[in-house]
């Protein structure tokens, strides 16, 4: 049994009894430009990284994702197993909701419980499909009895939003979002609150002076959502925003250079991967001339292997990332726990390409539709022009399809794609997240697979990631894990392509970051120039 404290929280409830009065220099706002924004108030609607990272303003998470996502102590104080299928909770004391209300285990037991009602086109069941019941031990205890050992729970929680049960008693899935984007049950614990939010705009947050934790230094905070890169650039040199997310690759050199601004670059844990699909009837593969083929080519092994040695992940990286990205072997990153050290180093082979493609019987190709994202992480738009020109080289006619992250999640959700390319961040730290939710079959009763849409199953695949999730021996759990990720290198059901570099540009004599690996962009990591 594993206990964990937090060793700040005396500091952190010292500075939230701290006098709550702005004086006029502490009467500061924040006005940051992102590339994207939330798709709702709701905490509990998608999973997607930048709806996230925004509600962490307003809600807090029962355990925190640190800078370098180690585990950290947050709505809960300390945790520990009871037993192999038992952990409790205990909660932090004296943490008021906006509204003024007391936060308890009522509020944990009513957010665990209402995920699964009202979550969306990203489902956020992965971070509680391993509860089975929750039960109050008093206002500030809970119990979590899970379906089996699950070593990773804590981590799992990072992403359990805690909303008040009280504002959002009786809303289901079809009035949840416009309760939560009014404001009227957009109440959490976080350390800002919800002033107000125009869809594909901004959203406008005030401090919460109540807050628990440490007082943030902006009185308020504004997200302006600017998609276009040169427009988030061109804000920014005019003065109208503090700091923006996700500088593209070619200004990042130019804005160094500017003597009125400060840039930060930093590689993330997130990997821009290749879905290809397993299905009988792949729906956008055809042969060349338009008409049906007898089988759906990708489920050939050779195929997957052509198409792997088709993409020179080293141009991708230098060249349509512009230098902020690096090649990539596995849908994780080196520092991530289960990251296996056996996989080779990706090769670029086109004429080996050619001659699988010849071997599995098209020797002239096929044409498939290739669907990626155009504006959520950086370089995606680019990375995934360049990997349809490389398949082209071998003669595969790749569509190239850019979508905007909304159009393009739903969709990929429904099966509508056989050919798709994404972001993808491991975010809890280890690579059962990651692997559970992509390689593992889609089984809805195992709470396995949710976003394995295309038909990829493997019974050896899927028993690795089965054992590792309730294996509780951490060296024991790691072994299982990179064999899981050597299966996917063998399989390919997802080709691993770059990791994401990203950077930030900001006003030198305004504020200063703390970047993370995750790429979250938060008010509590910015701070006035000194």
């Amino acid at each position: 049994m594993t206990m964990y404290r937090s060793g700040f929280t005396a500091l952190a409830l010292a500075g939230a009894l701290v006098s709550a009065v702005a004086t006029p220099s502490a009467a500061q706002t924040l006005t940051i430009g992102v590339r994207a924004g939330p798709d709702s108030i709701d905490p509990h609607f998608t999973a997607t990284g930048t709806h996230a990272e925004t509600l962490k303003h307003v809600f807090d998470t029962l355990t925190w994702s640190g800078d370098g996502l180690e585990i950290e102590p947050r709505l809960a104080e300390s945790w520990k197993a009871l037993d192999d299928t038992t952990w409790e909770f205990k909660l932090r004391r004296g943490v008021k909701f906006h509204d003024g209300s007391d936060f308890t285990a009522e509020d944990v037991k009513f957010s665990i419980e209402r995920i699964p009602l009202v979550t969306g086109p990203n489902p956020l069941t992965i971070y509680v499909r391993r509860v089975q019941q929750t039960q109050i031990v008093d206002p500030h205890t809970i119990r979590i009895k899970t379906d089996g050992p699950a070593p990773n729970l804590p981590n799992d929680f990072i992403r359990l939003f805690i909303v008040s049960h009280k504002a959002a008693a009786g809303l289901t899935k079809d009035t949840s979002n416009p309760a939560f984007n009014s404001g009227k049950a957009a109440i959490g614990t976080g350390p800002y609150k919800f002033v107000s939010w125009t869809p594909k705009d901004q959203l406008v947050l005030d401090r919460f002076d109540g807050f628990w934790g440490t007082k943030e230094p902006w009185q308020r905070h504004v997200r302006k959502e600017i998609p276009n890169d040169a427009a988030r650039v061109a804000q920014l040199k005019a003065g109208q925003v503090d700091l923006i997310t996700r500088v593209p690759a070619t200004d990042v050199a130019t804005l160094k250079r500017d003597p009125k601004l400060n840039v930060m670059t930093i590689d993330t844990i997130y990997v821009f991967n290749m879905e290809l699909d397993m299905r009988d009837k792949a729906p956008q593969v055809s042969a060349k001339d338009g008409s049906a083929l007898a089988k759906n080519p990708l489920q050939d092994p050779r195929v997957r292997e052509a198409i792997d040695l088709a993409i020179d992940r080293k141009a991708l990286a230098e060249i349509a990332m512009e230098g902020l990205g690096k090649a990539q072997n596995q849908l994780v990153t080196p520092s991530i726990f289960g990251y296996s050290k056996k996989v080779p180093e990706l090769k670029y082979d086109p004429n080996r390409a050619k001659q699988l493609l010849a071997q599995a019987g098209y020797p002239n190709g096929f044409k498939v539709v290739f669907s990626f994202t155009s504006d959520r992480l950086p370089g995606d738009r680019q990375v995934g022009t360049s990997v349809a020109q490389m398949l082209a080289a071998v003669g595969i006619d790749a569509q190239a399809n850019a979508q905007t992250a909304a159009v393009f999640f739903p969709a990929r959700t429904r099966g509508e794609f056989s050919m798709s390319m994404s972001g993808w961040g491991t975010l809890t730290g280890e690579a059962h997240y990651t692997l559970s939710s992509v390689a593992h079959s889609n089984d809805p009763a195992k709470k396995f697979g949710a976003f394995n849409v295309l038909g990829y199953v493997n019974p050896t695949m899927d028993k690795l990631i089965q054992d590792a999730a309730v294996e509780m021996n951490e060296a024991k759990r790691r072994s299982l894990l990179e064999q899981a990720n050597e299966l996917v290198h063998t399989d390919r059901p997802r080709l691993p392509l770059v990791a994401v570099g990203s950077a930030w540009a900001m006003q030198k004599d305004k504020v200063t970051i703390k970047a993370r690996v995750d790429e979250d962009t938060l008010a509590m990591n910015i701070k006035p120039a000194k």
